[in-house]
């Protein structure tokens, strides 16, 4: 069964500095019949206007994967890390026991960005944060793991039976996913359209697939898609 969630119903807050789109409830936006998917329970789109940003505030207790598709964020934590995260990057931070951060954009360029949060296995890791080059653009036409329980493939480590891909769809292109019995899955559309199983999704469309073995997009136009692999 696929059951999409229309980008356009997403809740909306358009703050000046902020213009946000959330899948799942989340802050001011509350919708009951769309709290979480399985471990997944923050799908934030995010455009940051320049010179503002996330004042340093605290998290405790989530895998939070921000995925930026323009332009260039600063992040600084209590950890004592400070690093710049732009297109084909990933930040991973899991909050675990409990840190503070901020996310600035320091340019004169607007940033847009994917802010998501993934329940954890156990309350009380250490707080951890990590960075990776995923030049998706570069490779497209296949599945790029992102965030992985096991860290295969040079991926994020997470700490959570979830699985975190990434992938460019070219224009006329095909691209397939087989899930394993028992599993489920989020797709997103991050720019661009595909058509999933033979149904359209625009770009900020979301889809759950539940008892749903296989997958199979179909791109009109070139798109960059992620998908989650779930227990």
């Amino acid at each position: 069964m696929i059951t999409i969630r229309e980008g356009s119903q997403r809740g909306h807050f358009n703050h000046g500095w902020l213009d946000t789109y959330h899948t799942f409830s989340f802050g001011e936006y509350m919708d009951r019949d769309h709290i979480q998917f399985r471990a997944l329970r923050v799908m934030n789109e995010d455009r940051i206007a320049p010179k503002t940003g996330f004042p340093n505030h605290p998290h405790q207790d989530m895998e939070i994967l921000t995925y930026p598709l323009s332009g260039r964020l600063t992040h600084q934590d209590s950890m004592g890390h400070r690093q710049e995260v732009s297109h084909g990057q990933v930040q991973y931070m899991s909050a675990g026991t409990g840190v503070f951060h901020s996310e600035a954009n320091e340019s004169d360029q607007e940033v847009h960005l994917y802010q998501i949060w993934i329940l954890p296995d156990l309350s009380g890791h250490p707080p951890q944060y990590g960075q990776r080059d995923f030049p998706v653009l570069r490779q497209p036409g296949q599945w790029i793991p992102i965030a992985t329980p096991d860290g295969a493939q040079d991926s994020i480590r997470i700490h959570q039976d979830a699985s975190l891909l990434a992938a460019v769809v070219p224009s006329g292109g095909t691209l397939t996913w087989r899930f394993a019995p028992g599993r489920y899955g989020w797709l997103q559309v991050a720019r661009g359209r595909v058509s999933l199983n033979g149904q359209l999704l625009e770009a900020g469309d979301g889809a759950a697939l539940t008892h749903e073995p296989d997958m199979e997009l179909n791109a009109p136009t070139e798109a960059e898609v992620l998908l989650f692999d779930l227990g």
